[in-house]
Order: structure tokens, then sequence, then C-alpha cells
């Protein structure tokens, strides 16, 4: 069947984005362990015990969403230091949401992210044709939210109650997006960003 977003792979200098599979557990589960990320009770990122399960949903979401999940190597070292998504896939009016993103905490704030971010945007842009791409986070994710706005993206909104979190704290999500008009600027504010 065909999709509006096929398995591809993204390469840079930085940054091998792959499709994920379940294949990549046991280096997904050593990345996470870098910083032991899911004890952030803002974010979901897998515990040990729980990698499996991440993956399991990720290509549920794939067969049921048109979603497509990476895992991302760190190009210097050939190590897996995290993963990101293409989820949220509405492919009748050429929108998707870039999410479910995180580093191990060695690569964090690195050129990595920037190249991986420049990588995705550009793939959903310039090859899928989308007309947005949406970021969402946690609204207590303060790095996050400073991270997604570096980018260039605009706040759209915040949703408050959106959504109810594993420890049954409420969330209030907070919505980006980049248009297909902001794309040249948002790139050129990315590749400088990358090339300094």
């Amino acid at each position: 069947m065909s999709r509006w977003i096929e398995p591809v792979t993204l390469e840079g200098e930085h940054v091998r984005i792959v499709p994920l599979t379940a294949g990549h557990e046991q280096a997904l589960t050593a990345a996470a362990s870098d910083g032991e990320l899911w004890k952030l009770w803002y974010t979901f990122v897998p515990s040990p015990d729980k990698t499996r399960g991440y993956i399991d949903t990720a290509l549920d979401m794939r067969e049921r969403l048109g979603a497509l999940a990476f895992a991302v190597i760190d190009a210097k070292t050939g190590d897996v230091v995290g993963s990101t998504r293409y989820f949220n896939v509405d492919e009748a009016n050429r929108r998707l949401e870039i999410g479910h993103t995180w580093y191990a905490r060695r690569v964090q704030k690195t050129a990595l992210n920037t190249e991986a971010k420049l990588l995705l945007l550009t793939h959903a842009f310039e090859k899928l044709d989308a007309i947005a791409v949406e970021f969402r986070t946690h609204f207590m994710n303060h790095a996050s939210r400073a991270a997604i706005a570096r980018l260039g993206a605009k706040q759209d909104g915040i949703l408050r109650n959106h959504q109810i979190g594993r420890d049954g704290v409420l969330r209030d999500t907070v919505v980006f997006s980049i248009i297909q008009s902001e794309w040249p600027a948002v790139r050129a504010n990315l590749t400088y960003r990358l090339n300094r």
C-alpha cells in the first residue's frame, strides 16, 4: 500500500536517521540510560523494561496511522542516541507533526540535534510537500519549548488539560508550527546555526 510518508533514511555529517525497527531495542535502552531520561516527569522516554512496548507502539502507529518512527544515530560513532517520529499525519491536508523526540544526554544541545531537525524538515517540506509541520511539548518542558522556538517555529497556542499523563497529572500542551512559506527562512537559520 502506498503511503504519503514512505520509509526513508536521512543522512548528514553529524547524524543518520533510519526507520525504527525491533532490532533497535537494546541500543535505544542504552541511549535512554544516558541521563536516565525516563525519570523526567513531563516527557515520555521508555524505561529499560518498557523499550520493547515503546517500539511496538511506534510500529503500530505506522501500520494504523501512517506515522514513521526513526532511530537517531550519531554519524561519527555509529551509536543509536535517541528517537524521533513523523506522526499525527494528515495526508489530505499535507500536515504532520515531528515529535516523540529524545536524545541521550551526551548529544543534547549539539549539532546532531540541529542537523536532525534540518533533515526532517527538509524532507517534510521539499519531498513530501507539507504545508505545515507541527511540534508539541508539555507546558512545563521549558527546555523543549525554547529549543522549538530556536528552530524558528511559532507558537500557535496552548491546549489546556490536553492529555492525562502516566502519573495522572493533566498536561497542558504547547503547540508550535512552521508553515510552508516560512520554511526558506527556517532552513537558512538552521543551516547558519549548523555551520557556526
